[in-house]
């Protein structure tokens, strides 16, 4: 359980700064933080994964796609399926990973 993650951590100044949160059966947290303009370079990721916005403002470029993404939120992306991440304002990002080896 976690009461609020929203300011688990401040980005760095150069880049946006990850912080894990909680691991538990089945699945991994990350939360993001990011200042405006900061960008995750596309990548892909070796589980699903759910993107949400917990604060500001972020485009989730997938596919050809770009998705406006604000609190509320959430992208679904399959294994392996390249994407990026930029923010518009300062923003908070919760990645859940789906992995079904987290213990």
């Amino acid at each position: 359980h976690l009461d609020d993650v929203r300011d688990a951590v401040e980005p760095y100044p150069d880049r946006p700064r990850p912080q894990r949160v909680l691991v538990a059966e089945g699945a991994r947290v990350v939360v993001f933080a990011f200042d405006a303009g900061q960008e995750l370079r596309e990548h892909s990721a070796a589980f699903p994964v759910l993107l949400q916005a917990l604060t500001g403002h972020l485009q989730v470029t997938a596919d050809g796609r770009t998705v406006d993404l604000e609190p509320g939120g959430v992208v679904h992306m399959t294994t392996r399926l390249p994407h990026a991440v930029r923010a518009v304002v300062p923003s908070r990002l919760m990645l859940t990973m789906l992995d079904p080896a987290a213990r």
